[in-house]
């Protein structure tokens, strides 16, 4: 398995990230950093996402995984790289994008919801896709159906998923991760609350490993402290 692949397995979440402003990068990268969760999707779905991948990448040496999700082009991917992305996600698979980043050997997760896109993956030489949407697309269900004819492919369950529902996917083997944004609200973002995002970063990290060792979370609340988070 990629180096990278088996780090998002250890941490079993990946924090999807939609930002505007740049100034928002390092505070957010230091909060994923405190929380315990080093890891974070940049979406390209803003005009500031590749200064902020590229101010976010720099944390690497500390130990962020930043990959760059929302990548529809081969020249997108090379843009993202460039900025120091450690991954690439798309919504879809496409096979020029994927061979693209095969021969600059960078990790793609492509979007996968039906066996033919499945297949192809596979047939691609992929061992892991982003099942998205999630829970638009059946959710875990719909995940173990297409896991019968598809026993070596990993998945990476995206969309729709909360901190209430993600224990739902960890326990199942093939699940490599669950990607989600509970635990960086937009509104924690843009009133600068990283303390409530550290909190909730350390929240998710308790309820990975209470979904390993096979438990629920009892109750969830919508509030930001660890504390709040926890059985």
């Amino acid at each position: 398995m990629h180096e990278h692949l088996l780090r998002i397995e250890q941490l079993g979440v990946v924090p999807a990230i939609i930002l505007e402003n740049v100034s928002h990068a390092e505070p957010l990268a230091n909060a994923l950093l405190d929380g315990g969760l080093p890891c974070a999707e940049v979406t390209l779905r803003t005009p500031a996402a590749l200064e902020i991948l590229k101010r976010m990448a720099a944390f690497a040496k500390e130990g962020l995984l930043v990959g760059a999700g929302t990548v529809l082009t081969p020249a997108q991917a090379d843009e993202a790289i460039a900025a120091g992305a450690q991954f690439i996600v798309t919504p879809g698979i496409d096979a020029e994008l994927v061979r693209h980043c095969q021969a600059r050997q960078v990790l793609i997760i492509p979007g996968a919801t039906t066996a033919t896109e499945v297949m192809l993956a596979a047939n691609l030489g992929l061992e892991c896709v982003k099942f998205f949407p999630a829970e638009a697309s059946g959710g875990i269900k719909m995940l173990k159906a297409l896991h019968g004819p598809f026993p070596n492919m990993r998945f990476m369950p995206t969309g729709g998923i909360t901190l209430e529902t993600f224990p739902e996917y960890l326990p199942f083997k093939p699940v490599v991760g669950v990607g989600g944004t509970w635990m960086v609200k937009k509104e924690w973002i843009s009133t600068e609350r990283f303390d409530i995002i550290a909190d909730a970063c350390e929240a998710t990290m308790l309820a990975v490993a209470d979904a390993r060792r096979g438990n629920r979370l009892s109750k969830t609340k919508s509030v930001g402290t660890a504390a709040d988070w926890q059985e």
